[in-house]
């Protein structure tokens, strides 16, 4: 009938959920989705129902008349749509120049989730040039810090769905792709601190990264990751720091974004840098045993 973010749904699917309506007529649509997932065990790698994919599923098949969900009830506010901006955060910013040594010592702090992560989002705010944007689904932030001072963040999320030049390096199917993407980091944001001026300190930070990031990710969410991915604005950067840190080129955006529908760029493009960070990485992702 339809397929929805990796599930195919059949006729006796679309049967269970009407079954389920009818059996609860006061539930909620909150409540008929977490009781949706419990009959098909659909939950994240962390173990937490999969209850916003769940309503956006049976919200389809409403749509489509498949099934008559029950009305909204009440509309409670969006905090993603009236969240603020991070509030400006003061720090020691008295320059930094020295060699990677005379650091004495750096220390990357997972910061997500801690008392530190509004540092982080106001640091980005201030000082990224893309300022900070809510990430969405499974991330990590980090702040890198020398004897206790800030120097740089990291921001790392969940991989875009469809990304070609990305896709053919790994030369998985699209099942492939749909079934284990989650197994892909992102970063978003790499910043070092617009008064630390330290040479090779950006690409000694990505590689200090991608030795704990899997592991990082494990604890947070209940699954390693064995890609990481980002993308480097041609027009502004080089990219000259992850090249140093041994990621690779894997090609070029094709400028169109994720909800195109005119097959015509509207946005730069991007050259597309991925490092495995696992050998057998290509196994991993397209499922060999």
């Amino acid at each position: 009938m339809l397929e929805y973010r990796g599930r195919r749904v059949t006729e006796s699917d679309v049967e269970l959920v009407r079954e389920l309506i009818r059996a609860h007529p006061n539930a909620s649509r909150r409540q008929l989705s977490t009781k949706l997932c419990e009959v098909w065990q659909w939950r994240q790698q962390n173990g937490s129902p999969r209850d916003m994919v769940c309503r956006g599923l049976m919200l389809e098949l409403d749509r489509a008349g498949y099934i008559e969900l029950p009305a909204i009830k009440k509309r409670p506010p969006n905090p993603l749509a009236r969240r603020p901006r991070p509030a400006a955060v003061d720090v020691d910013r008295t320059p930094v120049r020295a060699e990677l040594w005379g650091l004495g010592g750096v220390e990357l702090r997972q910061v997500r989730r801690s008392t530190e992560e509004q540092l982080f989002n106001g640091l980005i705010e201030q000082h990224h040039y893309l300022g900070y944007t809510q990430p969405v689904g499974e991330h990590l932030k980090y702040v890198a810090y020398a004897a206790e001072r800030p120097i740089a963040c990291f921001a790392w999320g969940s991989a875009p769905r469809h990304l070609g030049p990305r896709d053919r390096f790994i030369g998985w199917s699209a099942a492939e792709r749909r079934e284990r993407i989650h197994l892909i980091a992102y970063n978003p944001r790499f910043l070092i601190l617009p008064w630390i001026e330290v040479r090779h300190l950006a690409s000694h930070l990505l590689a200090r990264m991608v030795r704990v990031l899997s592991a990082d990710w494990q604890k947070m969410y209940g699954h390693p990751v064995h890609f990481a991915e980002t993308f480097v604005d041609p027009e502004r950067f080089a990219g000259t720091c992850y090249r140093a840190a041994n990621w690779i080129r894997l090609g070029r955006t094709t400028g169109r974004g994720k909800d195109d529908r005119t097959h015509r760029p509207n946005r730069s493009l991007k050259e597309v840098l991925g490092y495995a960070l696992h050998p057998r990485f290509r196994e991993l992702l397209r499922g060999a045993r």
